[in-house]
């Protein structure tokens, strides 16, 4: 495809039945429009809103790496949300997060603003925060201390800027509130994930998994928003597979695969929508370019455009208001003031054991395939690493799993005919995972009692996966462990007798449920929910399920619900799992699949038995809706922000060197330059640290576009996949530090003069807080 990376969408253009199409879907709008409202039973609200957190310093969360410190943008990160009402009735709120995943004190925290706010409409009940399981966003803002060990414990920014962004995306969605109707589609998608623990899945029963043509999910599960006026105005989908086409030594904040599938998804319908009906797509072919019509084509030829562009040397760094770089975005350009903004999210779902790495895990050394019991490299398991299909550029990778996604999306977001419809409901308790008794199946007839354990994680979560190896001599598999790291585990907390025959065969690295000190180290109490919008039925679940295992939950809650004897839920339901959601609480497996004790199984915290608890409290859930019954709330999860200790230093000034100003050029483009596309286009200047002013909503980066003579309208920002904002200082601790931005130039960019700019915040000593621009020389794009 080569490097439209902000891109196109190819349109029918038949000449000789334009005419007449265009007629005939301004006829069926209008059609479809009345019937649309007749048959709409819900009010329809959708949002979306920046939740990009700090940008440097910061470690990122999802690889537990160290060394994985934020320094700048690949693109942003937003919350989704959509809230789904009877006009007089139930409501549920969904919101997906390009995150790691949700957060229990987020969510409190979240949940308390909107309590304030509009009493009780929107509550631990029926709103879902889930995350996306992007490893490339900022971390800290977890409550439980293992989760922010690797961040230097709790970052007050991060938390805020989730906190904001979800509040606000709930508000817009709210007040975005509208009669409309709503669809589903689903459909298979087969080269977006492969099963990256296949010896685990391999050990559950010959007769489960015959039942099944993958050892992987391939169905995505898409609705499809129609506002009654308007039309469509968003879609949320569902599919399986990890957040990790970005790879653990990657430094950009980026919402990885589903952030940028989703990206692709919003681009496509603006794009759409503002050059033809939705009715005239034909085949989507390549990626939507942002900003295919906002921007004139400059005619002229080549030597006038030089000519043109060497009127406009680079712009000293002078100060601005922060209002500048929200105006300046290029998303600006496609509000629609009188209608609804278009709103795509990419949601995960049972992604445990899926791997966006699609050509399997080699070792780095040899070549050759890793171990397959092990995922080791003549016994090391660092040197095992997965390969994405972009290999060895992982942002190809990230574009071309994003890309997948989002066609499929299309697609089904195309062809999505069968309306939803039903009563909104849902069920939400809390539920003590560290010592619940479980009713089991025994083996040959009847039933037995079993318990679940105090969280606990093995020593093959310390092996990491092919996605994101550990260190040390660790493996995936070992059911052993060793003399030396028991040693050192028990320096923090040795497990006892108890919880050692609870938690077998997993041999215990870390005891974190039982460790307390300076606070909780993992969660027990969690919660669990169910939201239901006709015949589709939403899992709320904290964790990770792999894929056998949430296959396990999905028929457990569809026999429950379909055996019920009511009209709400037939053999016709679409049960979907929401990771990652409310909370986080690392994975489940089945039982099988634990014995093994690769890495999803010795980070099934509660024991072997945590699925079974999880099925036996989901189907209790499942038996509520079917009678109507209310559920008790269960145990309260503690509220830990004001036990938050965080060792990230702050930042303390900005610097320029003598004689340089914030904006100041370092690097520029040479003069007279002209590039073609697919050429990249560097730039750099003297800049300051990005925590100062998250320029939320904003951009920290802008590719301009000449219009006429002396109008420079924004083209590419920090939002863009194929624009990169990179930011460095020259030793760790120093107060200078330098912006650069990398362009690519899509294939699809109209020819003209362009210019490079950047946004940035700047600290004095004594606190305060100044804005500054600059800008490159122009240069041309022919």
């Amino acid at each position: 495809m080569g490097v439209s990376d902000c891109l196109k969408v190819e349109f029918w253009r038949s000449t000789g039945g334009m005419i007449w199409l265009a007629l005939l879907v301004l006829l069926l709008s209008q059609v479809n429009g009345k019937g649309a409202a007749e048959a709409s039973n819900y009010l329809v609200g959708l949002g979306s809103y920046d939740i990009t957190g700090p940008a440097a310093d910061v470690n990122m969360m999802g690889y537990a790496n160290t060394e994985q410190i934020a320094s700048g943008i690949h693109f942003r990160l937003r919350a989704r949300t959509f809230i789904v009402a009877e006009p007089q009735g139930r409501r549920v709120a969904f919101v997906n997060l390009d995150a790691c995943m949700a957060s229990q004190v987020v969510t409190i925290k979240v949940l308390e603003r909107l309590k304030a706010r509009y009493g009780n409409l929107y509550t631990e009940q029926n709103v879902a925060i889930s995350g996306i399981h992007t490893h490339a966003g900022p971390g800290g803002y977890l409550q439980y201390v293992v989760y922010i060990v690797t961040s230097l414990g709790f970052v007050r920014q991060s938390f805020d800027a989730l906190v904001d962004g979800i509040e606000q995306s709930i508000i817009q969605a709210h007040e975005n509130l509208r009669p409309g109707s709503i669809f589903v589609n689903k459909g298979e998608l087969l080269d977006a994930g492969v099963n990256r623990s296949p010896s685990a899945y391999l050990n559950n029963p010959a007769g489960e998994r015959s039942k099944y043509k993958y050892d992987v999910d391939k169905e995505m599960t898409l609705l499809k928003f129609v506002d009654d006026e308007w039309g469509p105005v968003g879609s949320f989908n569902w599919f399986a597979t990890h957040g990790t086409s970005m790879s653990r030594t990657n430094s950009l904040i980026s919402g990885d695969n589903k952030g940028a599938a989703a990206r692709f998804m919003e681009d496509w319908f603006d794009q759409k929508s503002t050059e033809m009906s939705n009715f005239n797509i034909s085949k989507v072919r390549e990626l939507p370019r942002r900003v295919s019509n906002i921007i004139p084509t400059v005619h002229g030829k080549h030597h006038e455009l030089l000519e043109l562009a060497a009127s406009f040397q680079s712009s000293p760094g002078k100060p601005v208001t922060r209002l500048m770089s929200v105006a300046r975005r290029v998303r600006s350009a496609f509000r629609l003031a009188d209608r609804p903004r278009f709103v795509s999210a990419f949601c995960q779902t049972n992604c445990g054991d899926v791997s966006p790495n699609v050509l399997g895990a080699f070792c780095i050394d040899t070549g050759l395939p890793c171990d397959f019991n092990h995922s080791t490299c003549g016994g090391k398991n660092e040197l095992c690493y997965g390969r994405g299909p972009g290999y060895p550029d992982e942002f190809e990778s990230t574009r071309i799993i994003g890309e997948r996604q989002f066609k499929k999306a299309v697609e089904l977001f195309n062809k999505a005919t069968e309306q939803v419809k039903g009563k909104v409901d849902f069920r939400h308790t809390y539920v003590d995972f560290s010592n619940l008794e479980v009713t089991i199946p025994k083996e040959g007839a009847g039933i037995e009692t079993a318990k679940t354990c105090p969280a606990a994680m093995g020593f093959a979560f310390a092996a990491g996966t092919t996605d994101g190896p550990g260190a040390f001599d660790f493996q995936q598999g070992d059911d052993k462990g060793n003399v030396f790291w028991r040693l050192v585990r028990n320096l923090l907390k040795k497990p006892g007798s108890e919880q050692i025959k609870c938690q077998h065969p997993k041999p215990i690295l870390l005891d974190t449920g039982e460790m307390k000190e300076p606070y909780d180290w993992a969660p027990s109490i969690l919660p669990v929910q169910i939201l239901t919008i006709g015949q589709l039925v939403i899992l709320s679940v904290p964790g990770e399920f792999s894929t056998m295992a949430g296959r396990r939950l999905r028929d457990a809650v569809k026999m429950v619900l379909t055996s019920g004897g009511t009209k709400e839920f037939d053999s016709n339901i679409h049960v979907v799992i929401a990771g990652l959601t409310n909370t986080y609480s690392q994975y489940i497996t089945t039982f099988e699949e634990y014995q093994i004790q690769r890495y999803e199984g010795a980070s099934t915290l509660y024991g072997p038995y945590t699925l079974s608890a999880y099925i036996q409290q989901f189907k209790t859930l499942a038996a509520a809706l079917i009678t109507g019954q209310t559920l008790q709330a269960g145990p309260q999860p503690p509220n830990l922000l004001g036990k938050q200790i965080g060792l990230l230093p702050p930042v303390v000034m900005d610097a320029t060197p003598l004689g340089s100003k914030f904006g100041d050029l370092i690097t520029d483009v040479p003069q007279s330059s002209a590039f073609k596309r697919g050429d990249l286009v560097t730039v750099s200047f003297w800049s300051a640290c990005p925590r100062n002013d998250l320029m939320t909503e904003g951009t920290f980066a802008l590719v301009e576009i000449l219009q006429g003579k002396d109008t420079w309208v924004p083209a590419y920002d920090d939002d863009d996949f194929c624009l990169r904002f990179i930011w460095s200082r020259p030793a760790k601790l120093s107060t200078r530090s330098k912006a650069t931005i990398e362009w690519r130039i899509p294939d699809l960019a109209a020819s003209g003069v362009y210019r490079i700019r950047h946004f940035g915040a700047a600290k004095a000593l004594l606190g305060s807080v100044k804005h500054f621009t600059g800008s490159s020389s122009a240069f041309v794009v022919a």
